[in-house]
């Protein structure tokens, strides 16, 4: 039975955690109001439950479901066991933490009358965008 580590993120928009979720190849995704519980690689039911799940027959046969839990300062907490933490450790949180950013900033943009005219990823993973007022 593995054991479940939660990391703190930025994350806040549960909206912009799917688009970030599926940006980093896992478009099926579970989102609830009220917590949910999280299951082990048997399939038992574990005690550390989330609001958005990616379970685990999408991350891989040994492995466990991955959570994000909104905590009451409405940031989302990840939980991810020790056995899938090899693969889906800090980096990879950093990693939809940062696309969760550009969805957000994305959709902001757009709400204030911005049209993304450019997009462009550098070596070091930053994103650029060129953005034109509509309009």
């Amino acid at each position: 039975m593995s054991h479940f580590t939660t990391m703190a993120t930025r994350i806040t928009d549960v909206e912009a955690l799917r688009a970030a979720l599926a940006d980093v190849g896992f478009g099926d995704v579970e989102v609830h109001d009220e917590p949910r519980p999280l299951y082990g690689y048997r399939g038992d039911r574990r005690a550390e439950a989330a609001h958005v799940i990616v379970r685990r027959r999408h991350i891989g046969r040994l492995s466990n479901d991955i959570g994000f839990r909104r905590g009451p300062d409405g940031h989302f907490t990840a939980t991810i066991s020790q056995f899938d933490r090899r693969k889906y450790d800090e980096r990879w949180v950093g990693r939809v933490t940062a696309r969760h950013a550009y969805h957000v900033t994305s959709r902001t943009l757009a709400d204030q009358g911005f049209h993304l005219a450019e997009e462009a990823t550098e070596r070091d993973g930053t994103v650029r965008l060129v953005l034109r007022r509509v309009g």
